[in-house]
């Protein structure tokens, strides 16, 4: 027997049906905000990847050779394909330009709760222009995305990468030792860097002062500890005006920094505190992509919310509640009301009703015991009698009851019940 890939999983008709209700909701969210859809190839030219995230990436990628010797890749994420596009097709557009996404992403990675080989996306960028506005704009949809998908739970903290990464660059004047330096205050990874500041020589106060940084955590009022700066004004207005958003529960943190050189301002992260150690459901700040791709430089602000973790927290809140697959499960009593049946069924569909029939030629009783184990909300019993009158049997399978109406009325007595 062919196994499934390690990393990769199958979605049954009942998990189909949460996940594109999770996936509906933000998409509204994404709509009501004025963002626009877009969709890009599953895969690209692999430097796509590497000059945004570096070489070290391709160790995390799917890559392969096609069959005029380019060397491709699955895409790791969707930000630098969209940008992609973006510059190829869209610098022209009036700005901003407000763009979502949803889609598969492949990274060659151990597999562990909430961290797959295969998982899903649906990401915002907001390109044009640097406000505190955008910013906020732009925290404000991933909130709203969240709130929509019906996730009660999580944490929103908010940064600003210029705070850390002004000071190192300006006191360490090695641009790689700095470079580096930054990638490990982003993993948190404070003894390698006590380790590298004693191996290079550098002053303990820097270290110091760096973590101390990092450590500022809580209300915006948290920034009355830092001496005013450009970076600390734009997060002050960006939280003045998500909270006229009506949005006051975000919090300050100081510690979330990028070690990539294209992030260049707010950051933020959302967390579902349910899910323990894979707590993160969403990353976003500012950045500038398109002039590492060819393009004029363009600021922007994006997010990408995992939406497999946003599944698994949900779950953790409460079941997800998904409609029944079938309205109505047409049954014909006997092999003679068959044709019967399956005029039935399809008046029925095309009021708009998730209808099926009996496909089996099964008998009565089977028949209703694949009604109910379908989900079906009504069984709708085509008997001889009852045709001789223009009227079936509409059995409720929840409840148990039964009435006779016409079969003119059927559709119209199933969206009048309390489910439609």
């Amino acid at each position: 027997m062919i196994q499934r890939p390690r990393g990769t999983r199958d979605f049954g008709p009942a998990e189909m049906a949460k996940r594109r209700k999770v996936e509906q909701a933000m998409r509204d969210a994404c709509a009501r905000f004025g963002f626009g859809e877009v969709v890009t190839p599953t895969f690209e030219h692999s430097e796509l990847f590497t000059l945004r995230s570096g070489q070290s990436i391709v160790d995390e990628m799917y890559v392969f050779r096609d069959k005029g010797d380019r060397e491709m890749a699955l895409r790791p994420e969707i930000t630098a394909s969209v940008i992609r596009f973006y510059i190829s097709d869209m610098s022209m557009h009036p700005k901003p330009l407000k763009l979502f996404y949803v889609g598969n992403c492949f990274r060659y990675e151990n597999p562990q709760s909430g961290r797959y080989r295969e998982f899903f996306q649906l990401g915002a960028e907001l390109i044009g222009t640097k406000t505190p506005e955008t910013d906020a704009e732009v925290v404000a949809l991933a909130i709203s995305c969240l709130r929509g998908a019906g996730l009660e739970d999580f944490l929103v903290r908010i940064g600003h990468i210029g705070i850390l990464k002004s000071l190192v660059r300006k006191e360490i004047k090695d641009e790689v030792v700095a470079a580096e330096a930054l990638r490990m205050i982003d993993k948190e990874d404070w003894d390698s860097l006590g380790d590298m500041f004693d191996a290079k020589a550098l002053p303990r106060k820097l270290f110091d002062k760096i973590t101390s940084i990092a450590d500022i955590k809580g209300s915006v009022d948290e920034l009355n500890n830092l001496e005013d700066s450009e970076p600390t004004a734009h997060l002050r207005e960006i939280f003045d005006t998500l909270r006229l958003y009506g949005i006051d529960d975000c919090q300050v943190d100081l510690g979330i920094v990028r070690g990539l050189d294209y992030y260049t301002g707010m950051v933020f992260e959302i967390d579902a505190p349910r899910l323990g150690a894979e707590k993160q459901v969403l990353g976003g700040g500012s950045y500038t992509l398109s002039e590492l791709f060819g393009g004029e430089p363009v600021f922007s602000t994006g997010f990408a919310i995992g939406i497999d973790r946003v599944l698994l927290a949900l779950e953790k809140e409460r079941p997800i509640d998904v409609r029944a697959p079938l309205d109505a499960y047409v049954i014909p009593a006997k092999d003679d009301m068959r044709k019967y049946a399956f005029g039935i069924v399809a008046r029925l569909r095309s009021q708009g009703l998730k209808a099926d029939v009996d496909l089996m030629r099964r008998t009565l009783s089977k028949n209703l015991k694949y009604a109910f184990s379908a989900g079906a909300r009504f069984a709708v019993i085509v008997g001889k009698e009852e045709m001789a009158k223009r009227s079936v049997t509409l059995r409720d399978m929840k409840t148990g009851k039964q009435e006779v109406v016409q079969a003119d009325e059927i559709g119209k007595t199933i969206l009048r019940s309390p489910d439609s």
